[in-house]
């Protein structure tokens, strides 16, 4: 027996319905709507077009048919605001938008890099909400808010009329007390931002609400909160055996960690720029944020939508390491002419300048392989965690260019799949909370392996040469 569950995926160029049938020795995906999530630049400021994704999501569902259930995920650190009637202040601003600036220098020699980590164990990462509301501070918007909810959040008010805050999420503002695993309210006081805008905090696995009526979804199914940042769902998806692996959940960012009991607050984790966030079962995803295929998709898009297998292809041929740049480079976070970035980063470095665009893919796959391999190194490192196998996860396990590369520049068999982890993820904490399946999550993992299809990569080449690619991005 199985039973069918909803996940609503929301990603930064897209967003999907996916309906999942779980049960015992079963778990499967169908995809039933797909729909572009395509921001919009109003009067100088990047805003997503939140009602659009939620007419997407609405019509996916009602495309799904009867469900036991709904979960929704998105990307983190966004939000919308709500008056004290519920309504929408506007569209929220996307996190590329310019309006956080330099915000984050000033705001955290205000209030202490050190004290900001020991509270919230975050990367300092110039878009996290604590200085996107800062950089919001004095707006008429922000002024008269009564509610501030995270994107998956919002969705969520909107299906069932619930306000709260589903704590995998909350765990990326950088308001959020990492061990005390609440909303800090001392810090967001001492910043300036009044602490009632954030709703109740919620556990992944919660039961919601019912699907308001008027919506007209069929059998009315309950929403429950899953690991709403896509990235817990994602690691909740990965099909690892025991303790000893590292993760890459590769889409638009690569999220490279490994899962702990407990954050890792050290000196030199703050100084290596990784972050704890909560996980699944209390869980922390012990990671750090790699800008990943967003460079590649800002490429492709800038050739006219060039034909990507082929670019894969030719950009195989070319030469390992010609050209390297640190992809967490500030200047390939906005949007734009990425492959003109690309070539001013390697003048800046004494770099060889890809001059067509198999040789520019080829820089950018060598580069984030080595970003993998510095960031896989350095999460055992700093949390004691031995690593024995590297699980790809997302868009990037189809990449087999970029996953042989990493299995290399890291030395370990890579395990690439599912591509579906994040939806998977959704559909496997639903399907728990329902009792279709049971368990803790090694139990959830091992339903993955029975069921899901993964490639194995082994790693090839010299550790010297790669040591020496790393060398000069570092350097």
């Amino acid at each position: 027996m199985s039973t069918r569950f909803a996940a609503v995926d929301l990603g930064a160029s897209s967003g999907r319905v996916m309906v999942g049938r779980a049960g015992p020795g079963v778990l499967d995906l169908t995809e039933v709507h797909r729909f572009a999530n395509e921001p919009v630049r109003v009067a100088g400021t990047l805003h997503w077009d939140v009602l659009a994704l939620v007419r997407g999501a609405l019509d996916g569902l009602r495309a799904a048919g009867p469900v036991t259930s709904v979960g929704v995920d998105s990307w983190a650190v966004d939000y919308g605001l709500l008056d004290a009637s519920g309504a929408l202040l506007g569209n929220p601003v996307h996190y590329r938008d310019a309006r956080t600036d330099g915000v984050a220098g000033r705001l955290a020699t205000r209030l202490g890099p050190e004290r900001l980590y020991a509270t919230t164990g975050l990367q300092q990462l110039p878009f996290n909400t604590l200085y996107q509301l800062a950089a919001a501070s004095g707006t008429p918007q922000l002024d008269v808010a009564r509610w501030l909810l995270l994107i998956p959040d919002l969705l969520v008010y909107w299906l069932t009329g619930e306000i709260g805050a589903e704590v995998t999420n909350a765990s990326t503002t950088q308001l959020y007390d990492v061990r005390r695993r609440d909303w800090s309210t001392d810090l967001m006081a001492d910043a300036g931002i009044r602490p009632e805008l954030f709703p109740p905090l919620r556990e992944a696995g919660s039961r919601i609400g019912p699907v308001l009526p008027a919506l007209g979804l069929p059998g009315a199914p309950d929403v429950v909160a899953v690991g709403s940042h896509d990235t817990a769902s994602a690691v909740v998806g990965v099909p690892a055996s025991g303790q000893h692996f590292a993760y890459i959940s590769c889409g638009t960012w690569s999220l490279v960690g490994v899962e702990l009991d407990a954050p890792v607050l050290t000196e030199a984790s703050r100084r290596a720029n990784f972050t704890n966030e909560s996980g699944v079962d209390g869980s922390i995803r012990y990671l750090r944020n790699v800008m990943g295929l967003w460079l590649l998709q800002e490429s492709v898009r800038a050739w006219g939508g060039a034909d990507l297998p082929d670019l894969l292809r030719r950009a195989a041929a070319e030469p390992a390491f010609r050209s390297v740049v640190d992809p967490d480079d500030p200047a390939f976070l906005p949007p734009g002419d990425m492959p003109a970035r690309v070539a001013q980063a390697c003048r800046r470095a004494g770099e060889p300048v890809p001059t067509t665009p198999a040789a520019t893919v080829r820089c950018i796959l060598d580069s984030l392989a080595l970003a993998h391999r510095r960031a896989v190194r350095q999460a055992q490192q700093l949390s004691g965690r031995h690593v024995d196998t590297v699980h790809v996860v997302g868009g990037g396990a189809r990449n087999s260019l970029l996953c042989q590369l990493t299995a290399d520049a890291c030395g370990l068999p890579v395990l690439a799949g599912p591509v579906e982890a994040t939806a998977l993820g959704n559909v496997l904490v639903q399907a728990r909370t329902a009792g279709a399946v049971g368990g803790d999550l090694a139990a959830l993992r091992a339903l993955l392996r029975e069921t899901q299809h993964v490639v194995r990569y082994e790693p090839r080449g010299t550790e010297a040469a790669w040591r020496a690619a790393e060398d000069r991005m570092a350097g």
